[in-house]
Parts: structure tokens; C-alpha cells; sequence
């Protein structure tokens, strides 16, 4: 189905509905580059929504993901999305991250893309499923989960911080030509686990 190295398949061919979010192609592009992959890593995609980011890292890693989200809509899609790419290495898991995260194994990347309210308690345990000089990428369009994760991150003394904000406007056609539409922009922190 996906047949590149290179991360950023188009969300339209994703599995999607109404109800599940995705995260877009660009911003998921842009995430797994952070998140600074390789062969055999394994990870953690809290909030996996449509499984879009889940997708992309088994392909990239061809390691153990663990895809968690409270909303089993999200799940059943993640599910779907990932038997249509053939990407057999992720075990998706219905729960709340603050229940299901001290129970995994520690992890090469960790990805969040949905707290639920709770930014600071999520990314603390994600940080904590960590291996050293292991990496974290926080997505988010609340300035509240950035201003917490931001916090949590120095507070647990990661490294190499980095913060980056996304704005992508997509082309669509007019009646009388082409006009671009910004999408949501989009926060992403990301950070290295100190050995």
C-alpha cells in the first residue's frame, strides 16, 4: 500500500470518520522525524485516534508499538488502519493513558497526541516509559498542554528541547482557481531521555 521509506502518507488513504481525529500527513511527517527513528525501536502512540501516526512508525521501525487511546471508535479505526497497511507489529489498547502507560515496557519513542485534560500527568508517565536517550514528541493545538508539557519536560530534565510550531494551508479548488485554507496550527515539543 505504502510502498516509500519516507514518512507522510496522504490522509486520504487512511480508513477515517467524522468522530476520530487524524493526524495530518505534514504534521505527521514532521513528527516521525522528530521522534528520530530506527530499525527495531519500539514506541508509544498516546491518543492514537485514527492510528495514522501508529501506522508510520511500525513502518518505519518495524518494532513493538503500543497504540492507546480511551475511545474504542479511535481504536477499531487504529485497528483498521493498521491491517490495511499490512503493519502487523502494534498492539492498539482501549484505556486512559494514566491507567495503561505504567503497565507497558519502557520504549525507544514515545509519541502524545491526546492527554485528555491531563497534560502534566500523561507526559510524566510517558517520560517515564522512556529509555535513556530515548525521545518524546508532544503534538498539540491547546496552548494550556503546551504550557504543562513544556513544564513537565524541563521539571524531568530532558534534553535537546526543542519547540516548533506548524502552520499548513492545503490547496483546494475554486470555482474560479485555487485558493489555500490553513488548517489548525499546530505546537510540537520534542525532547531527549538523559542517560
Amino acid at each position: 500500500m505504502w510502498d516509500y521509506h519516507t514518512p507522510g502518507i496522504p490522509d486520504e488513504l487512511f480508513e477515517r470518520t467524522e468522530d476520530v481525529p487524524i493526524t495530518k500527513e505534514e504534521v505527521r511527517a514532521l513528527a516521525i522525524s522528530k521522534l528520530r527513528l530506527k530499525a527495531g525501536y519500539s514506541a508509544i502512540d498516546v491518543g492514537c485516534g485514527s492510528g495514522s501516526i501508529t501506522v508510520e512508525i511500525c513502518m518505519q521501525t518495524k518494532g513493538q508499538v503500543y497504540a492507546i487511546d480511551f475511545d474504542n471508535n479511535a481504536v477499531e479505526l487504529t485497528k483498521k488502519n493498521l491491517a490495511k497497511f499490512g503493519a502487523t507489529t502494534a498492539q492498539v489498547i482501549l484505556g486512559k493513558a494514566q491507567d495503561v502507560l505504567p503497565t507497558l515496557p519502557q520504549v525507544d519513542a514515545v509519541v502524545v497526541g491526546g492527554t485528555w485534560g491531563d497534560a502534566r500527568q500523561v507526559i510524566q508517565l510517558a517520560v517515564e516509559r522512556l529509555k535513556n536517550g530515548g525521545r518524546i514528541v508532544i503534538d498539540t493545538i491547546l496552548i494550556e498542554t503546551m504550557y504543562n508539557a513544556l513544564a513537565v519536560i524541563r521539571e524531568m530534565l530532558l534534553k535537546d528541547i526543542d519547540i516548533t510550531q506548524v502552520t499548513i494551508a492545503k490547496a483546494r479548488k475554486v470555482t474560479t482557481g485555487t485558493m489555500m485554507l490553513a488548517r489548525n496550527p499546530v505546537m510540537m515539543i520534542s525532547a531527549t531521555k538523559a542517560a
